[in-house]
């Protein structure tokens, strides 16, 4: 009788662990499925209805209490099935077995209730979380109680050592989850390299400047209105251009916008350009500070209804300016019409260097060449390599920074026009690491005095062919 009872207990206790183990399955593959689930995808099932992706989404959204709910019952089920382990083998073979039993249940728990069930929920944690959203949810209000009495004990006891929990939870950013599965899909690639420039782009307006993206004051075509208005009108038929800003003796005092159309027409009506009234066809010049984001000035073209505007900086002097179509570039890549000359800044050169101009911005190289030049300290290629050198190179010197060689092939006065560079074999392009070492000069002639850079193996790098002056070599 008693051996029949013996056997029936060991019989119920196997039954009972296996129903253990199965628990603890289903608890590590619901915490993975839930902690690894799309959020976004959770979302848009919600909104479409499924009441089991807002369960879902109603969990993930208290991940404390989520996680807490099922660690408490996993860890429960296992200390359940490891002590019934542990008797039932002290019935078969005396005191061994308690390390019988450990054995058995590490090797039983880690296969089973923590590889296999992890396994299966990572290979589809969306649709598994929607399995496992009703049943969790009754753990998580039956365990509610406890984890909350725990969660307080917790808190005190790091409050002792003066951990406070609730200052060190960061926030999520959606901006940068958004910027990161871009960068994943782009990278497994499901995302073409084109639209992933387009939609982290859109991200970035809020991080850019028209600083940035304007056109220099240098580059700007503008007219005097002291000039006669046959000869203004010529330069605004000429340029190409629509919006001409129109100044008054100093380039600085800019006084209005001419808009070609407006000129045509006047032209077309007057027949003679020096009888046409400048003045009569101006537009109030519109200013915006260099400090403003796109995001504000696109938001400003929207509802001003313009496509132009004049950059000041916090003087009030004239920066330069920037167009609709300069934000638009930003996020779609050059927009080139019928006038325009695609890439006039870079040319692929045979050796497997590219000429660029000075003028180039570091984000239109980043974006041709999927490079990751930084561009936090300078808008141009030219304002970086001044920036990395700490002062204006001559021609000819060369630099090794960011994972790129650099090379000054062109420089106008204290302007760097043009740029050798390639990026260095020897790690992926745009690996950063820190700006080349500089030795000074031992004497260079006629001013070009300055450090001069080294190679990355500490030898300097040369620099012949640049002339005394610094000026361009032809």
């Amino acid at each position: 009788m008693t051996g029949a009872l013996s056997q029936l207990d060991l019989t119920l206790s196997l039954v009972t662990i296996v129903a253990l183990l199965a628990l603890s399955a289903f608890f590590s593959g619901s915490e993975t499925a839930l902690t690894a689930a799309s959020r976004a995808w959770i979302h848009g099932r919600a909104r479409e209805g499924d009441r089991r992706a807002q369960i879902v989404e109603r969990l993930i959204t208290d991940r404390e209490r989520l996680i807490g709910a099922i660690l408490l019952g996993n860890n429960l089920v296992n200390i359940l099935a490891s002590a019934l382990a542990t008797r039932s083998f002290l019935l078969l073979t005396g005191e061994a077995g308690v390390a019988y039993a450990t054995l058995v249940m590490t090797a039983l728990v880690l296969i089973f209730a923590e590889v296999l069930p992890k396994s299966y929920a990572i290979a589809d944690p969306n649709r598994t979380a929607l399995k496992v959203a009703y049943p969790i949810l009754w753990v998580v209000t039956i365990f509610s109680p406890i984890v909350a009495l725990i969660q307080r004990i917790v808190r005190m006891t790091l409050a002792v050592f003066g951990i406070d929990l609730s200052s060190r939870r960061e926030v999520l950013s959606v901006h940068e989850e958004l910027k990161d599965a871009i960068d994943l899909g782009a990278r497994e690639g499901v995302l073409r390299k084109s639209y992933r420039h387009m939609l982290g782009s859109i991200l970035d307006l809020d991080e850019i400047t028209v600083e940035e993206v304007m056109i220099h004051r240098r580059a700007m075509t503008m007219v005097n209105l002291e000039d006669p208005p046959g000869r203004i009108v010529d330069t605004v038929i000429e340029s190409g251009h629509t919006r001409i800003p129109v100044y008054d003796g100093e380039p600085e005092n800019i006084v209005g916008i001419l808009h070609a159309k407006d000129v045509l027409r006047a032209l077309r009506q007057i027949g003679d350009p020096d009888r046409i009234d400048i003045r009569a066809l101006m537009h109030e010049p519109w200013f915006v500070p260099e400090t403003t984001t796109l995001r504000e000035q696109l938001n400003a073209f929207l509802r001003r209804r313009a496509h132009f505007a004049l950059v000041v900086d916090e003087y009030g002097a004239l920066q330069g300016l920037v167009t609709l179509e300069d934000i638009l570039e930003e996020i779609v890549g050059d927009i080139l019409d019928e006038f325009d000359v695609a890439d006039q800044g870079i040319r692929i050169q045979d050796d497997g260097w590219v000429l660029v101009d000075g003028t180039v911005t570091i984000r239109d190289l980043n974006r041709r060449f999927d490079w990751n030049l930084p561009d936090d300290e300078a808008a141009t290629i030219a304002g970086l390599l001044i920036y990395e050198a700490e002062t204006i190179p001559i021609v000819g010197q060369r630099f090794v920074f960011h994972g790129f060689e650099f090379e000054v092939v062109g420089r106008r006065r204290n302007q760097i026009t043009q740029i050798r560079m390639r990026p260095l074999t020897s790690r992926p392009p745009g690996q950063a690491r820190p700006a080349s070492r500089m030795v000074e000069r031992a004497g260079g002639g006629g001013g070009a005095t300055g450090p001069r850079p080294e190679s990355e193996d500490g030898r300097p790098l040369s620099a012949e062919g640049s002339d005394s002056d610094g000026h361009d070599r032809d």
